[in-house]
């Protein structure tokens, strides 16, 4: 070797510098130094010219190297986030930088040998050193940097990335890749059902998800045009149903055979123990599963129509109607994932070339379910009851990932509460638990494991409140803000709708905008499985929305009437109260009710205000009428009406949900003790401190 080295060295030598230049350029002497050339260089070129083979065969195995280093190098310069924070990355940003300027050097110096000249052997080793350390660096930065994939979950005060992707851990839970568990019996029932067509026709599932519209009927949708019918029911009382086709009159089962509702396999053998402790001991003899509430409710939740029940009190039947919907949750994700593993063994089997439109079972995204609830207790009993569902027994225990840190962030010590703190009894099942009201978090459901605080685009549930997802949908002109994950929502849930109201409605209404919009990057889907419904943007038309409150308002029944479009129909329980409020009312004071006219329900606001500073106000202003307590449902009147008794130098004192401890005290010592005539009370600082 030491001797083929020194003749090629002196070749080298023997170039001018320009002949050197030109040779690293472009791999071969320049034209015009072959022809002028008729010394020995010629024969010396002859003999490189004899090992061509083997020198080219290496050059391009080099060169091969090198351009595998540079294409690692590009991904990991586009999977570099500019704002992270770590110093390694930093760090490695500037190894990339050195060594690509040696890549360039050891590019030039390989293609030499491209020529047959290899006269720089020890040259050339130290390129492919370089080489392999450009891509061993590469490698490391490809693991380094991959922020929309880092294992975060155990760090709560990591950036907003590992909420939508986490490559890491998605072959565990990627629907993808993964396969019908032929041990589990999740999968095997949606398999007997897809080899039965008389089972695949009467599963709500199937006839809802399969169902094709045309564009004569999504125009129809779109411009309102249904039929309404009036039915009653014996629990529910009295319900109004529209549809776009003439509703047709359908009453609950008699008999609530779990088999007969289609639930999956697991929910069948789950279900009756985790409902157990609200069915009475009649029920439990005749084996009914469900209670009468429940069952007319989950007959209308698992027809798939839309449903608005406005008598879900927190005292009362709340617990019972959290259950019913999570069972409709649990059995659509498990229904739809086990379709798509059953369709990924199918492909697998079959040959390429078969046409993929047969197995279109997934959306643009991933997650199907939205549960909206307004508090972390909320959530927290939600998970819970996921949990309860998916465990069947002692012999298959579900795999739940990151419990212990979802119980440290969403659990409530009781310790925390003050001893003496006395409320009323709807506060405190209100207000049970953590009352933090700024959260989200994604559940992936994989036959025998959950997956909690799941990536939002790897998430099946995502559990959310209104601000939660404010702060991650955004407004308009924000440059972070992301709403990709809500495109293909099959199922929306909105429980406790009558505490929004208390918290930003606005919320509410900002999500309701950013439902089922196409998104703008692909997010690594694969377009062959999606359904047409999806990518056609008419996936708020096969949405299902189940919306519970504990009383009807203008603006919750504009939700359910606006934002809406589900095929399926709507279902509203609208029964007329039999008792009015003013009957619970035990103080004996006297109850004047004012009638004010207003041209629209645009301007009643400027009317209600006008008439209450000119026909109210005047009658309450004499000393006499002192301890006079003015409350206020909206916080902009409120602050209308404080900036005119300041204006008018009116005796008062005013409290709402933003004064402090000690401005709420002063407040009530003055209106106590007479110092101050009026007292500006609002809404929200009632429902929150009474």
């Amino acid at each position: 070797m030491g001797r083929g080295k020194r003749p090629r060295q002196q070749l080298v030598g023997s170039l001018s510098k320009k002949q050197k230049k030109h040779l690293k350029e472009f791999g071969e002497q320049h034209p015009f130094y072959d022809k002028v050339s008729g010394r020995e260089e010629t024969t010396e070129i002859c003999e490189l010219s004899e090992n061509s083979d083997h020198s080219s065969a290496e050059s391009d195995g080099e060169s091969e190297a090198e351009q595998v280093s540079m294409y690692h190098k590009l991904l990991a310069t586009f999977k570099t986030v500019p704002d992270a924070d770590s110093e390694e990355d930093d760090e490695n940003e500037s190894e990339e930088g050195d060594e690509s300027d040696e890549e360039e050097t050891g590019s030039e110096e390989s293609q030499e040998g491209e020529d047959g000249d290899h006269t720089a052997g020890e040259e050339d080793e130290n390129d492919v050193q370089d080489q392999e350390e450009a891509k061993d660096t590469a490698k490391q930065m490809l693991g380094q940097e991959q922020p929309d994939g880092a294992d975060t979950s155990s760090d709560p005060k990591h950036g907003a990335s590992e909420e939508f992707t986490d490559v890491k851990h998605e072959s565990e839970f990627s629907l993808e890749t993964n396969f019908v568990d032929e041990e589990s019996g999740d999968c095997n029932a949606d398999e007997r059902e897809s080899s039965s067509s008389v089972m695949v026709s009467e599963d709500p599932f199937k006839q809802h998800m399969n169902k094709e519209l045309d564009e004569k009927e999504i125009e129809n949708i779109s411009a309102r045009s249904k039929s309404t019918i009036q039915l009653k029911w014996p629990t529910l009382g009295q319900l109004v149903f529209s549809s776009l086709q003439q509703p047709r009159t359908f009453k609950p089962d008699k008999e609530a055979d779990l088999k007969q509702l289609h639930l999956h396999k697991t929910l069948e053998s789950t279900w009756p123990k985790v409902n157990s402790q609200f069915l009475s001991t009649l029920t439990k003899q005749n084996k009914h599963p469900f209670t009468l509430l429940q069952k007319e409710l989950f007959c209308i939740m698992n027809q798939y129509k839309d449903l608005f029940y406005p008598e879900r009190t927190a005292l009362g039947n709340g617990e019972e109607v959290r259950h019913a919907y999570c069972l409709h949750a649990v059995n659509h994700v498990l229904k739809a994932n086990a379709q798509v593993l059953s369709n990924n063994a199918k492909r697998r089997d079959q040959k390429a070339t078969v046409d993929n439109d047969d197995f279109r079972d997934q959306g643009l995204t991933r997650p199907k379910v939205l549960i909206v609830v307004p508090f972390r207790e909320s959530a927290l009993r939600v998970v819970q009851i996921f949990i309860s569902l998916l465990e069947s027994g002692s012999k298959k225990q579900i795999d739940v990932s990151n419990k212990k840190r979802f119980k440290g962030e969403f659990g409530f010590d009781p310790d925390e509460r003050p001893p003496n703190l006395k409320r009323p009894e709807d506060y405190e099942a209100v207000f049970a638990g953590n009352i933090d009201d700024h959260f989200r978090i994604g559940v992936a459901i994989l036959q025998k494991s959950m997956r909690l605080y799941a990536p939002f685009y790897s998430s099946d549930v995502i559990i959310a409140s209104p601000l939660g997802l404010r702060t991650i949908i955004g407004a308009e002109g924000e440059k972070k803000r992301d709403f990709d994950f809500l495109s293909s929502i099959e199922i929306l849930i909105i429980d406790q709708a009558d505490v929004y109201l208390m918290q930003n409605w606005e919320h509410t209404l900002h999500l309701m905008n950013h439902l089922n919009l196409l998104p703008l990057e692909s997010h690594g889907v694969d377009f062959s499985r999606v359904r047409m419904q999806n990518l056609n943007n008419w996936s708020k038309y096969y949405r299902q929305t189940l919306l519970f409150s504990a009383l009807q308002d203008p603006q919750i029944n504009s939700i359910f009437n606006k934002n809406c479009f589900n095929y399926r129909g709507q279902v509203a329980v609208r029964n007329v109260p039999s008792i009015g409020s003013i009957s619970r009312v035990v103080v004996q004071l006297p109850h004047v009710f004012r009638r004010l006219e207003a041209e629209s329900s645009i301007s009643v606001i400027d009317a209600r205000f006008q008439f209450f500073i000119d026909k109210v106000l005047p009658e309450y202003r004499d000393a006499i009428m002192s301890h006079t307590l003015i409350y206020i449902p909206s916080y902009f009147d409120y602050v209308r009406l404080r900036n005119y008794f300041k204006k008018e130098e009116l005796n008062f004192t005013h409290i709402c949900e933003y004064t402090k401890k000690s401005g709420i005290s002063r407040a009530r010592h003055f209106f106590l003790k007479g110092e101050k005539q009026f007292l500006v009370f609002t809404e929200r600082f009632h429902f929150y401190k009474r």
